[in-house]
């Protein structure tokens, strides 16, 4: 007990447990507690920018091999579109099997178009500004402290291929920027023994504010998708685990505190830092990892892919909106498409699901209000399964690139030295 007790992640269960306690008890206090959370991912948000401009700058600078960091790029794209494919149509194969929307019959007309309206004017604001525009920042320093991944992505790329290319001269702004590194890690340690108070209040928040009667009869969806998510990542990232040569389970046990912490957050950009360090313990290079979890945590989104298919198809059903095989396939390249430009937005799952239902006609303008009650309640399975998505492509790539081996994920994931491993399998 006493070692359980010095675990950050059996706080964060502890704190999660109260938090449902106390929203479910007394909803108004709740509702009081609901800066708690906030604080807490505000405090990680600030960090995120620095420290992912600091490994990315660091890593390409490091590596002095250009080359290898277009392709790195290029694989963690490739296999991101791939899985975000794959993720889509699973979604999609579930709501076709067990039709979560059948018989749900609810009416158009009582649906409460307004609570939703933001949601579908901040869509056709992302469709006109496009893609690009949250991608460039107003300044080079605005990088920093935009809150956008993307536009930190773009110019640590920017500084790290230009330190490369100077050389030596560069060597003391390299120094600097490595120190700064470490002590940005060491608040990140910090701010997250401060992870229980976040969950704590994110939790009494959200059951204070929707309470379980918001579940109602939209329980089975909700059934449904968490099923989806747990399915996708046992069985699909856990062939391409295999494929690799390590075990889901294993990095599922390896990430638990950053899982517990996402599930009491609902935001797996909580744990982005702690996640970035995690994966060079695990022997990833530091340029491949600043690449491709920066990137991932915008284009590499499989939870969010499942929500968006099963979410459009549950809405077909239950508004009884018939959509043919050609729409529905529609319906996924469109997702595809817009999730890349709203993956940076607050509210981007529900943002792009608004997007999405404008191609189909027949959707009534009010739609989204159908499921907006426990969308708060499904986001954690959203993130929970980004994170491992991104984890595993991050591992996944660095084997492709020969930066670790199989033998030696599993023995790290074990918490067991690979030196050490390998020794006594000589003897």
């Amino acid at each position: 007990m006493p070692r359980l007790a010095r675990s950050l992640y059996f706080w964060v269960l502890v704190a999660i447990a109260a938090g449902v306690l106390v929203g479910s008890l007394s909803p108004a206090t709740g509702l009081l507690l609901q800066p708690l959370g906030e604080g807490f991912i505000k405090l990680i948000r600030m960090l995120v920018g620095p420290i992912v401009f600091c490994a990315i700058v660091l890593g390409v600078a490091h590596m002095r091999d250009l080359p290898r960091v277009g392709r790195v790029g290029l694989k963690a794209l490739v296999y991101f579109e791939v899985l975000s494919t794959i993720a889509l149509l699973v979604g999609v194969l579930i709501a076709n099997l067990t039709h979560p929307g059948a018989g749900f019959a609810a009416d158009p007309a009582t649906l409460d178009a307004a609570s939703v309206a933001k949601y579908s004017t901040a869509a056709h604001e992302q469709s006109v500004t496009g893609f690009l525009l949250n991608v460039i920042p107003a300044t080079l320093p605005g990088a920093l402290t935009s809150g956008e991944i993307l536009q930190v992505l773009l110019v640590a790329l920017l500084v790290g291929f230009a330190a490369a290319l100077v050389g030596a001269r560069a060597e003391p702004f390299i120094a600097f920027t490595e120190a700064a590194s470490l002590i940005l890690f060491r608040i990140v340690g910090f701010v997250m023994w401060l992870a229980p108070i976040g969950a704590f209040g994110a939790m009494a928040y959200t059951i204070g504010k929707f309470g379980w009667h918001s579940l109602g009869n939209l329980a089975r969806f909700m059934g449904v998708f968490y099923l989806t998510c747990a399915l996708f990542v046992l069985l699909v990232l856990g062939s391409v685990c295999r494929a690799a040569g390590f075990r889901i389970l294993g990095l599922v046990r390896y990430l638990r505190t950053e899982i517990i912490t996402v599930i009491g957050t609902s935001s797996s950009e909580s744990v982005l830092a702690p996640l970035i360090d995690k994966l060079e313990r695990l022997g990833c290079r530091r340029a491949t990892v600043g690449l491709v979890v920066p990137t991932g945590y915008s284009f590499n989104l499989d939870g969010t892919c499942i929500y968006l298919s099963l979410a459009t198809l549950f809405l077909a059903q239950a508004l009884n909106v018939p959509l043919t095989l050609t729409e529905q396939l529609t319906l996924l390249l469109v997702a595809m498409l817009s999730s890349k430009g709203a993956a940076t937005i607050t509210g981007g799952g529900f943002i792009t699901l608004a997007a999405t239902l404008a191609v189909v006609p027949a959707f009534p303008p009010g739609a989204l209000a159908l499921i907006f009650g426990i969308d708060r309640f499904m986001s954690e399975a959203r993130a929970v399964t980004n994170l491992i998505g991104n984890a595993v492509a991050t591992l996944v790539i660095s084997r492709w690139e020969r930066e670790v081996t199989g033998v030696e994920l599993k023995e790290r994931l074990a918490g067991r030295d690979p030196a050490v491993a390998k020794e006594a399998a000589v003897t």
